[in-house]
């Protein structure tokens, strides 16, 4: 029998592991492909939720990520939700001076929802998440306190293995450099109207 699985993308979580990295070459990433490449027989995707916000106040930066949630959209069966990227101004207490501090809002409120509505409607028997935030817990706690028969898997993204989270899971693993690099998008992907989205020169 088939074991139904949906993935559960913290996208900023991934992307800042990577960017820690130093793997700029792998942010060009079809996270369905490297969920179906981190999968075995006989789990199958069914679905890839995507979870981020959209930044501002860079203009480089955003047009980055729309094309980036651009080239997601051509996925089938994926679902990308949005939470809030704040920026807020604050004043160091040592020397005086202003700067503005960003801070990404409601993405693991989003994840918990997702993770427990779609065990309430048997939508899958295996969730996987991809985030090392220990936000999320308690609500892996709770779908394995109300459905034993159903499974929270974890993939770390890199730098960002958490022992609370692997302590909880059913199972866990840190997603490598290679996984990423099999699992990019080509350089080039049309949109169904045709456009042509490129690969940012920068995630060369």
């Amino acid at each position: 029998m088939k074991e139904r699985v949906i993935a559960y993308v913290d996208g900023f979580n991934l992307y800042f592991g990577m960017k820690e990295s130093s793997w700029n070459q792998c942010l060009w990433l079809d996270v369905q492909k490297l969920t179906n490449n981190l999968l075995k027989p006989p789990q199958i995707l069914v679905e890839t939720n995507y979870f981020t916000s959209r930044i501002s106040s860079n203009p480089p930066k955003q047009a980055r990520q729309n094309t980036y949630l651009e080239a997601l959209e051509t996925l089938p069966n994926l679902k990308i939700f949005y939470g809030k990227y704040n920026s807020q101004s604050r004043t160091c207490q040592k020397c005086g001076d202003t700067y503005f501090h960003s801070s990404e809002k409601m993405t693991d409120v989003n994840i918990a929802c997702r993770l427990l509505a779609d065990a309430f409607q048997d939508r899958y028997d295996t969730a996987f998440l991809i985030t090392g935030d220990s936000d999320l817990v308690p609500p892996i706690q709770l779908i394995h306190s109300l459905f034993p028969k159903k499974r929270v898997l974890v993939g770390f993204p890199p730098k960002r293995h958490n022992l609370s989270v692997s302590c909880v899971a059913k199972g866990s693993l840190m997603i490598g450099r290679k996984k990423l690099l099999d699992s990019q998008f080509p350089n080039q992907l049309s949109k169904k109207d045709g456009y042509i989205l490129n690969r940012p020169p920068t995630w060369v």
